[in-house]
């Protein structure tokens, strides 16, 4: 944990209880996520200074970072080949600037209020090493 709590603010390590980095950018890491709804679901965390907005980013942060977030978000698609990508970028439980970037699936359902079941340990790790691939 870093110095003011902030769980995102502190080691940055290979693996938490979200999931697997699969990339280290300039300004961001992407972890694969443990739980998903469906295959291909990631969250990009800012790592500068402690940043809760994106809006408290400077012009140029900002753009560094949402270009690695969509970095992040073009993997995710050639990956799993999604009908589509949801980016959500919010700090309700953890307030720290991240971006939840998950691919949507035809049949999927339409909100995520539903705990996402965890996913099955050898289909997870070889889906983060595919994706870590495609990023590195």
């Amino acid at each position: 944990m870093g110095e003011d709590g902030c769980a995102w603010c502190g080691e940055r390590r290979d693996e938490t209880g979200f999931g697997l980095r699969v990339w280290s950018g300039r300004v961001t890491d992407a972890y694969f996520a443990r739980r998903a709804f469906a295959r291909g679901c990631a969250v990009v965390v800012w790592r500068g200074r402690h940043v809760v907005e994106p809006i408290d980013l400077s012009p140029v942060e900002a753009d560094l970072y949402h270009r690695e977030v969509l970095t992040v978000g073009r993997a995710i698609r050639d990956c799993f080949r999604p009908a589509r990508l949801d980016f959500v970028t919010a700090g309700d439980d953890e307030p720290h600037l991240h971006t939840h970037v998950t691919a949507r699936y035809a049949g999927d359902p339409p909100d995520g209020r539903l705990i996402p079941p965890l996913l099955e340990e050898q289909v997870w790790r070889a889906d983060a090493a595919a994706l870590r691939t495609l990023l590195n």
